[in-house]
């Protein structure tokens, strides 16, 4: 029996006609059992004019942040395999059903589209300003996590609903930290994390503030390695934790 697969599109003020092409695309080249596209910060009239493609669109009125969305869609879905994508369609569908084969195929746990892998292509280059953060970024990743990867933040990212049901309840970055996040939560775990090379593509009108975004990333980095040392049962980082109020998980908090 084939496993059954769904996607969670997060999007904040999506341009509607690229979403809809992009949604539609999916579905054609996938045939996902479900799609979910979860809308922040939009009103009635986005949502209706979404409202007839194949997916499930669930709006919420204020901008929850991307690791939110995906955390609430993922927890909608009832799946083999969940997947999420970016709104803007830099990863073409048949890219991302790479990703998706290194779980349904490959018997990964975790699978994570990568751009800076030295098999992958890039089409159009980030502005040099976002590749240096970046690239920064994924050098200090590496050497600070358990899971080695060359691109923690890209948005092209599949798990099992097994791992899932293990990674979820540690998961605390509402926004685009959460990449990184759900990576150093896995590799904590001992879940079998496949990099996948794609061909990626950088859409203009990104909402990303590079420095503003690069600075909340170093303090993800830091808390997220802390969390699992935490699950490595590291007796220093359990005691860093005791002295600290507890965060509440993404799970336990309601839209």
């Amino acid at each position: 029996m084939s496993a059954s697969v769904g996607l969670v599109v997060p999007a904040f003020r999506p341009d509607v006609d690229r979403l809809t092409e992009y949604v539609r695309s999916l579905d054609e080249a996938l045939a996902p059992d479900a799609i979910r596209i979860e809308l922040d910060d939009a009103d009635d009239r986005v949502a209706a004019a979404l409202s007839d493609l194949p997916a499930t669109v669930h709006l919420s009125p204020y901008r929850r942040g991307k690791g939110a969305a995906v955390t609430a869609g993922f927890e909608a879905l009832d799946t083999d395999v969940l997947g999420f994508v970016d709104a803007d369609g830099s990863t073409a569908p048949a890219e991302f059903a790479d990703v998706l084969a290194a779980i349904t195929d490959g018997g990964a746990d975790v699978a994570v589209g990568s751009r800076r892998h030295p098999d992958s292509t890039i089409t159009s280059h980030q502005t040099f300003a976002r590749r240096f953060l970046g690239d920064g970024f994924a050098w200090l990743a590496r050497r600070m996590l358990d899971a080695d990867l060359y691109d923690y933040q890209c948005g092209a990212k599949a798990i099992t609903a097994e791992s899932w049901a293990a990674v979820r309840q540690h998961l605390y970055e509402p926004g685009f930290a959460w990449d990184v996040e759900l990576v150093a939560m896995a590799g904590a775990l001992e879940l079998d994390v496949a990099e996948v090379p794609i061909t990626w593509e950088d859409m203009p009108g990104s909402t990303v503030s590079p420095v503003r975004t690069s600075v909340r990333l170093a303090g993800a980095l830091l808390s997220s390695r802390h969390r699992a040392k935490q699950i490595r049962d590291s007796r220093v980082h359990n005691a860093i934790a005791a002295t600290r109020e507890e965060p509440t998980a993404l799970v336990d908090k309601h839209d």
